[in-house]
């Protein structure tokens, strides 16, 4: 850039000198101009040529006899002789590229030393990777087919010699996928406090580098560590920062992020058998990583880290409730019951802000007020205190849209639980909102994805329903893109579109064969056809919606009780 900076500044310096439309006339027609007292001004420098002015304007250059007497020559015929030992333009142009060159110099350089600190920092992670770990498989709850897909490697790790008795060799690497929040970490951990053996953590991004190469050599520096540890284990988070697919498919040699993961692939491959050190990495992406990672000698092993179950989430309240006292009112198989798509560390945080309402009301005990108060925080923030601002209308529209939510849900499917239904706006921005609880199972059929639909479009059929469909309100923006996404996934993921039929858009993309338009017309009929269906559904229970969004307005908050008792539920 530097260098660009320096072409293109004098550039324009010598072509602004070197392009003046000014006429260049001999000595001999200059006196000519001279006697007949045609010229104004004369500019009088050490150069060859003289600038010459004349009456109207027109400018040229000429001869500079530098005779003696010259001056009082020019002077005689009334010329205004402007003397300059050099030009202006001689000397402001070069200070200002001389100026400008200096600042840019220091400007890189700053931005350099930031840079180089930075890199610094990173590397002073790596450096400090190794860990002991205390904790072990007793220590994580849930996720038990996770764990005893790993306890394998924790007795590899011991005793590798009875492995090569056998002639097994392990997996030298393990690949844990998941959601966000469901323990991929904790799990890592507990593989080498199980094995007590150093632990050497690192995050995918501390390889992503400025300079080339440098990614590249702090991988080999990384398992050099873990290889004089003789027995550890190397847990690398968040690997698709480096394990993306290659661009086409094709080796970029040039590119530092394709460096680095050959770099990486290269270690693992150079893993003596049975050596005792293993790699497990973590990511929320396993479809973006290159397969270069995925074949046997890598990561051959993959372990889905799912979201928990009805019972994993019991033991992971349990035991975030160890050190917590709680009263005799909480019943936490309830509360897991009611966490459906909790993660291990939601629910961790949802233990945790019942702790601190606990703390707040000066109480000896977690009590179930608690427990309902940091639930409702995790998934919608704080009840706002103040809602003076909020006008009748308003509010009558969040009542009769959350109750349109509310009663689709329990009408498309009556074993779906509405907990609460509230119209007070919280701090994360939601205007009301209505607490819906599918059943708990571990497959979607296609029915329960059309319900689902109907579900987020209640709430904007209900307003069109009540107020006109010239008085819809932008209240529905999250619910649309719920829906949309839904909708999405069962066209082009799931195969369960007649018009698509089998077909995954996500592979068709990864291939550059596309199909937008065809895409976006196909979801854009299923979600007006369940639009459609909800407003009808609406329509035939619409006392039902009207006794919802009237106990709304007057309560603010209605549970799962008044719910039942409105539309005839026990």
């Amino acid at each position: 850039m530097l260098i660009v900076s320096i072409v293109v500044t004098s550039s324009i310096f010598v072509y602004f000198n070197n392009n003046r439309e000014v006429e260049e006339l001999s000595y001999t027609l200059f006196l000519k101009h001279l006697k007949s007292g045609i010229v104004k001004d004369v500019y009088l420098t050490d150069s060859p040529k003289l600038k010459v002015v004349l009456e109207n304007g027109n400018e040229f250059f000429t001869d500079n006899p530098r005779a003696q007497g010259f001056k009082e020559e020019l002077l005689l015929y009334n010329v205004n002789v402007i003397e300059r030992s050099q030009t202006v333009d001689d000397v402001v142009m070069p200070v200002i590229i001389f100026a400008s060159l200096i600042f840019m110099l220091v400007y890189f350089r700053k931005n350099m030393f930031k840079q180089a600190e930075k890199e610094m920092a990173n590397m002073s992670n790596i450096e400090n990777s190794n860990l002991e770990i205390k904790i072990g498989f007793n220590d994580v709850a849930g996720n038990d087919e996770a764990k005893e897909s790993l306890k394998e490697l924790v007795e590899f790790i011991r005793n590798p010699d009875i492995f090569k008795k056998f002639g097994a060799r392990l997996p030298r690497g393990v690949l844990l996928y998941g959601p966000p929040g469901t323990g991929k970490t904790l799990l890592a951990k507990a593989v080498a406090g199980e094995a007590d053996v150093p632990f050497f953590a690192v995050n995918g991004s501390d390889f992503v580098q400025v300079y080339a190469g440098l990614g590249a050599s702090r991988i080999r520096d990384l398992f050099k560590k873990a290889k004089e540890a003789e027995k550890s284990v190397i847990f690398i988070d968040e690997i698709d920062s480096i394990g993306k697919k290659r661009k086409g498919g094709n080796i970029v040699g040039s590119e530092e992020g394709d460096r680095t993961l050959n770099a990486l692939l290269a270690e693992m491959s150079g893993f003596k058998e049975n050596e005792g050190i293993i790699v497990v990495a973590a990511t929320n992406r396993i479809d973006v990583l290159d397969e270069a990672l995925l074949r046997p000698g890598r990561f051959d092993r993959q372990i889905e880290v799912e979201l928990p179950d009805v019972n994993a989430r019991h033991k992971i309240l349990n035991l975030h409730a160890r050190n917590k006292p709680i009263s005799n009112d909480v019943d936490l198989r309830k509360v897991a019951e009611e966490t459906v798509y909790f993660s291990g560390a939601k629910l961790e945080n949802l233990m945790n802000e019942a702790a601190m309402y606990a703390i707040k009301s000066n109480a000896q005990e977690i009590t179930k007020e608690h427990i309902d108060k940091a639930y409702y925080k995790v998934l919608v923030g704080d009840e706002k205190q103040d809602r003076s601002y909020i006008n009748k209308k308003d509010k009558e529209i969040t009542a009769y849209h959350e109750a349109g939510h509310a009663l689709v849900a329990k009408l498309v499917d009556s074993t779906n639980r509405v907990t609460k239904v509230s119209i007070i706006p919280s701090t994360k921005g939601v205007g009301g909102f209505s607490l819906n609880i599918p059943t708990d199972k571990i497959y979607k059929t296609k029915r329960d994805l059309y319900d689902n639909i109907m579900i987020a479009l209640g709430g904007r059929a209900a307003e069109e329903l009540v107020f006109g469909k010239e008085n819809i309100t932008s209240g529905a923006s999250s619910d649309l893109e719920k829906a949309t996404e839904i909708a999405l996934s069962l066209i082009g993921s799931l195969g369960m579109d007649e018009t698509f039929g089998l077909l995954n858009i996500n592979v068709l993309m990864s291939r550059d064969i596309k199909d937008d338009n065809n895409l976006i017309e196909r979801t854009k009929e299923i979600l007006d056809e369940l639009y459609k269906e909800t407003i009808e559904l609406l329509k035939t229970s619409r006392d039902k919606l009207e006794k919802i969004s009237q106990e709304l307005l007057i309560k603010e908050t209605i549970d799962e009780n008044d719910i039942n008792r409105i539309i005839d539920f026990s």
